[in-house]
C-alpha cells in the first residue's frame, strides 16, 4: 500500500510556530537545570565538607567559567520561570486561542531576554 502523505525527514527546512520554539526551550532550559542542581549540589557539599573545601569552592566561583556557567543556570531557571508562569495563565483559560499562543510566546521571549540581561549585568 503506497502512502499520500509527505515525508519530509529534513529538520532544516521544517517552519515551526513560534509556540513550538517556546516550548521546545522550557523543555532544554528544564533538562539544564536538572544537570545544575547536581553540579550545585556536589559544590555544596564540597563548600561544608571541610574550612579547605568552602575556600576550594569560593576561588573557583570566582573564575570566569563559573561565572558563565552559573550565569547559563540563572538564565535557564528564568527562562523556565517566565514559561512556566505563562503554562500556569493558559491553565487558567487565559491565551488559549492560537493568537493569544502567539502573543503568549512573544511575551515569554521579550521578558525571559529582559531578565537574562539583567542576570548578566547582576553576575559580571
Amino acid at each position: 500500500m503506497k502512502s499520500q502523505r509527505p515525508v519530509n525527514l529534513d529538520l532544516r527546512t521544517i517552519k515551526l510556530p513560534i509556540t513550538a520554539y517556546t516550548s521546545i526551550l522550557h523543555r532544554v532550559s528544564g533538562v539544564i537545570l536538572f544537570v545544575g542542581i547536581a553540579l550545585l549540589l556536589l559544590a555544596l557539599d564540597t563548600s561544608l565538607s571541610s574550612p579547605e573545601g568552602f575556600e576550594e569552592v569560593r576561588a573557583y566561583l570566582g573564575s570566569p567559567l563559573a561565572k558563565l556557567v552559573s550565569w547559563a543556570l540563572l538564565s535557564a531557571l528564568l527562562y523556565h520561570l517566565v514559561a512556566g508562569v505563562r503554562h500556569l495563565i493558559m491553565d487558567s483559560g487565559h491565551g488559549e486561542t492560537l493568537e493569544g499562543g502567539k502573543l503568549g510566546s512573544k511575551i515569554v521571549i521579550a521578558v525571559s531576554a529582559v531578565l537574562i540581561v539583567l542576570a548578566g549585568v547582576w553576575i559580571w
